[in-house]
Formats: structure tokens, C-alpha cells, sequence
């Protein structure tokens, strides 16, 4: 059996680290925003080229918390795209802001920036392009809408820790970077976990204000509306430890993607690309197929998994029908969702085992 993610491969390359990590926090007794969450935020903020990066409870909350930091709020509307985890459009609302969705460049996936500008309106206050799969959006354009119309600018990090455009790493473009440490994640924590990245102070400020019941200092709130949104110790030490081994498990996702799209060339499955502006980190290896509903079945006859990220546009879920005009509001997200398949792809992944999967793929005829 080839699964999608293998979390155990992982712990076991580094569980001499991760243990003593983890056994050293329960022996501080330090459970709630101590001395690693504070020096994972300086960490990571370094690591980004960010100046702030304040630890939260998930990447959901991140986006939460970004939004309301900025005074985004009832009557605003972001924009964002179709083709992301619900989670996304969530937080929006979360906010008491409108999602606004524009739909998706077919290569990268990511928000088509050309279609933007016709959906602003005197309600607009951001727009959140989702570095999808690993692979950076196309900020510039986007960076320069927003300086014209006097938006913000948001990234959706999720699934793109160390990621690049144009050299430098996500998160740290934009007015606010937020990130998701699920365990599946390039970096993962063993449990949910997110961080907010902004180099404005007065943004940073107010995110840990929020992420604490708007507390200045114990249980004196300077602000309402804050909450409970706090990274814990044990997933800051587990962080910090993942955080030096990042850079190493980036280079062997991006070796094995080139080794999969070398095999895959003379197939019908489309590979993703590396657009030029972009270095991917390949937090998933989605492939495109036209028949990919019968390439999923042969290869899961053959001990191999697969997933499908995301086989429902936002759009067209029960829960946000209203955000879109049904089936073809949004035809390109509409299409992928038809053909995307995430092949197995972590850093422990063996080449013997890529070399596996492409042979059935091509055993399967396409």
C-alpha cells in the first residue's frame, strides 16, 4: 500500500528530536503561549522575511483573525476564488463579510487576476488569492490592484510554507500571510494549529489582542471581540523542530515531482506546472486527467491512494449555493473539480515507489 500523506515515516526520521521536544515541554509544565510559541513566532517570521507572526489555534482562525484585525467586517466583501478548502470562504463570513469568488487560472489554479478589477465594488475591502497545492498565485498584478483600489491584500499560505514568487517567500507580500500547521501540512504540527504573518506592527498588535479575549495583560481587555486562538506549547516545540528540516523535506517533494512529471510525459495526465515566477513546494502533486475517475480506481486496485483536493466547488456545496449561479458560474474551477487527482507525495516517498505509481498510470492507458 502507497498512501496519499505517511506521517509515520516522518516521525520515525526524527523521533529522537520530536520526543525529546515534546517530553521537555511536559516537563516545564508551560502549556499556553510560552517560550516556544514565542520563539517559533520569531522563527517563523524570520524564515518568511516577515517582521511579526503571532501563533493561533488553526489556519482557518489565521484567515479569522487577519480579516477582523483589518476591520473587515459586516457589509465588506473579499474577494477570493472557488477552488479552495471551504475553509477559506468560512472565515470570510466568520467575519461577517460577503465572499465575492472569481474563478481560477487553468495552469497555476490559482486566482486569475484579470478577472478582479470587474468584480470590486464600493463594498470591496480585500482581496485573498489561496496559494494552491504549493504553488505561489500571481501577486504582482494582484498587489497592484489592490494599491490602486486601496485594498488589502491577504494570502491564503495553507498549503505553501516556503513557498516562492519572484524569490521571496509567501506570506510576506501581501499586508497579512496566514498559515494553516495541520498535520498534513509541508510544516504540520500533531494537531491543528496557524499562524498570522504581517510585517505592520499595528496589524500584529491587534491579532494578538484578538487571539486572546482582546487582553492587554491578564484578564484586562483592551479591545472586544477578541477570542480563544492560541497556538499551544507542545505544537510550538513540534514546530520548531519540523521548522530546521523544512527547507531539506522542500528539496526531496520538489525532487520527486520532477521525477513524476518525467514519467508521465507521454501519458493523457496533464502534470502541474512551475509557472516562472514561481518555486513550488508541492504540498500536493495534483495531476489532471479526463478520466480520472477510472485512473483513481485502477490505481487504488493496486494498493495505491489518492485523493481528490477538492471535488466540490465552493460554489456549488449546499451550504454556499448563493455565492455563485449554479453549474457553470465558474468553469474553469468547474472542470478541474472533474479532473484533478492528488497523487502520493511526502518527503519520505521513495523513487521505487513513484516509478510504482507512474507504471500503473500508464498501465491504465492514459
Amino acid at each position: 500500500m502507497i498512501p496519499v500523506f505517511d506521517l509515520t515515516r516522518q516521525y520515525n526520521a526524527i523521533k529522537d528530536e520530536m520526543d525529546a521536544a515534546v517530553l521537555g515541554v511536559l516537563a516545564r509544565g508551560s502549556f499556553i503561549l510560552g517560550e516556544n510559541v514565542a520563539a517559533f513566532e520569531r522563527e517563523f517570521a524570520a524564515y518568511c522575511g516577515a517582521q511579526q507572526a503571532i501563533g493561533v489555534g488553526s489556519g482557518t482562525e489565521a484567515l479569522h483573525l487577519a480579516l477582523l484585525a483589518l476591520g473587515i467586517g459586516p457589509g465588506d466583501e473579499v474577494i477570493t476564488v472557488p477552488h479552495t478548502a471551504v475553509a477559506t470562504v468560512a472565515a470570510i463570513e466568520l467575519a461577517g463579510a460577503r465572499p465575492v469568488l472569481v474563478d481560477v487560472d487553468p495552469a497555476t489554479m490559482t486566482m486569475d487576476p484579470a478577472q478582479v478589477e470587474s468584480h470590486i465594488t464600493s463594498r470591496s475591502k480585500a482581496i485573498l488569492p489561496v496559494h494552491i497545492y504549493g504553488h505561489s498565485a500571481d501577486l504582482d498584478p494582484l498587489l497592484d490592484i489592490a494599491r490602486r483600489r486601496g485594498l488589502y491584500l491577504i494570502e491564503d499560505c495553507a498549503q505553501a510554507h516556503g513557498a516562492q514568487y519572484k524569490g521571496r517567500r509567501v506570506g510576506a507580500l501581501g499586508h497579512v500571510g496566514c498559515f494553516s500547521f495541520y498535520p498534513t501540512k509541508n510544516l504540520g504540527a500533531y494537531g491543528d494549529g496557524g499562524m498570522v504573518v504581517t510585517s505592520d506592527n499595528a496589524i500584529a498588535r491587534r491579532v494578538r489582542l484578538l487571539r486572546e479575549y482582546g487582553w492587554q495583560e491578564r484578564y484586562v481587555s483592551a479591545i472586544r471581540g477578541g477570542t480563544n486562538s492560541r497556538l499551544d506549547e507542545v505544537q510550538a516545540a513540534v514546530l520548531r523542530v519540523k521548522l530546521h528540516h523544512l527547507d531539506e523535506w522542500t528539496e526531496a517533494r520538489r525532487s520527486l515531482a520532477a521525477l513524476y512529471t518525467g514519467k508521465l510525459q507521454g501519458t493523457t495526465v496533464v502534470a502541474p506546472c512551475e509557472m516562472p515566477y514561481a518555486r513550488h513546494v508541492y504540498h500536493l502533486y495534483v495531476v489532471r486527467c479526463r478520466g480520472r475517475d477510472a485512473l483513481r480506481a485502477a490505481l487504488k486496485e493496486r494498493g495505491i491512494g489518492t485523493a481528490i483536493h477538492y471535488p466540490l466547488p465552493v460554489h456549488l456545496q449546499p451550504g454556499y449555493t448563493d455565492l455563485g449561479r449554479g453549474h457553470g458560474s465558474f468553469p474553469v474551477t468547474e472542470q478541474l473539480a472533474g479532473e484533478i487527482l492528488s497523487l502520493p507525495m511526502f518527503p519520505e516517498l521513495r523513487r521505487d515507489e513513484v516509478e510504482q505509481i507512474t507504471n500503473v498510470i500508464r498501465d491504465a492507458g492514459c
